[in-house]
């Protein structure tokens, strides 16, 4: 064999030992939420644009629909598992599952595998699918391993107050991905929200079947916010944001209200969830 091709092959072996010894992008598959979809479409286009600018491939799988909650959380076991099962089909395939909320990422990760206990047909998907469902946070800070989400560098410095979920919280378990990504996001400057922790009194359901309790859980929330001195609030859940929203905007207050991936994204006020 001549010398040329000898060297030729040994330097495409080596090309591709080089290659694949790289690190491999992240694939992940973007479970959007109902509220997201229908309401606030820029917050999941905030949410591909981020996971992008951090070197991940994102995929949206159209067949997608409702992870359940509603049903789960009102008793409708039987009509939240056939939409569970859709799920389950939908993201069989899917390395990694992003959710931009605590709330659907808890029903798809957690409860689950409580409506599938009984059936051994279903729990073992239920069981994969758990483990490959991460909150959009989340999975930057602990898969990917970023640091610092990036953003627009210029326009006018933002102070944020974070608002927990519960369910981000208590199901989740996810506590310091999203503080420490609003504290490398340029031009934000995170406020003491006191009472974080606290709930905001939405609850999905819960608001329209105790509307009076939970008015009165919000208007403790507001109040919180505007100790903060924050001119920015942020959350992980559009449900949370929503809720804050309305008060917000009947009371006329100057809070911005975003969603964390529009925070990190640089969204201006006028596209603000």
């Amino acid at each position: 064999m001549p010398e040329r091709s000898c060297s030729a092959n040994l330097a495409g072996r080596f090309a591709r030992e080089i290659e694949l010894t790289q690190p491999q992008p992240k694939r992940a598959s973007l479970f959007v939420t109902c509220i997201i979809d229908q309401l606030y479409p820029e917050v999941g286009v905030s949410v591909v644009r981020t996971l992008r600018r951090c070197g991940v491939e994102v995929d949206f799988p159209a067949s997608q629909s409702c992870c359940g909650q509603p049903l789960y959380n009102s008793g409708f076991t039987q009509e939240a598992k056939r939409l569970a099962m859709r799920t389950l089909d939908v993201f069989e395939d899917a390395d990694y599952v992003v959710v931009p909320s605590g709330s659907c990422g808890a029903m798809l990760r957690v409860f689950y595998l409580d409506l599938f206990a009984d059936n051994p047909d279903m729990l073992p998907k239920a069981e994969s699918l758990s483990g490959r469902v991460y909150e959009f946070t989340e999975f930057l800070a602990e898969v990917v391993g970023v640091e610092e989400a990036g953003g627009e560098e210029s326009g006018p410095a933002q102070t944020v107050a974070y608002h927990p979920s519960c369910h981000l919280l208590r199901e989740m378990e996810v506590r310091d991905a999203p503080l420490r990504l609003l504290e490398s996001a340029p031009r934000v400057e995170l406020a003491d929200l006191p009472d974080a922790e606290q709930c905001c009194g939405f609850g999905g359901t819960f608001a329209v079947k105790y509307p009076h309790i939970s008015e009165e859980m919000l208007a403790d929330k507001i109040e919180s916010i505007l100790a903060s001195g924050a001119d920015t609030v942020t959350a992980c859940d559009m449900g949370c944001l929503m809720h804050i929203r309305g008060a917000v905007s009947r009371r006329n207050l100057p809070v911005a209200v975003k969603h964390v991936a529009q925070v990190l994204d640089g969204a201006r006020d006028g596209e603000s969830g």
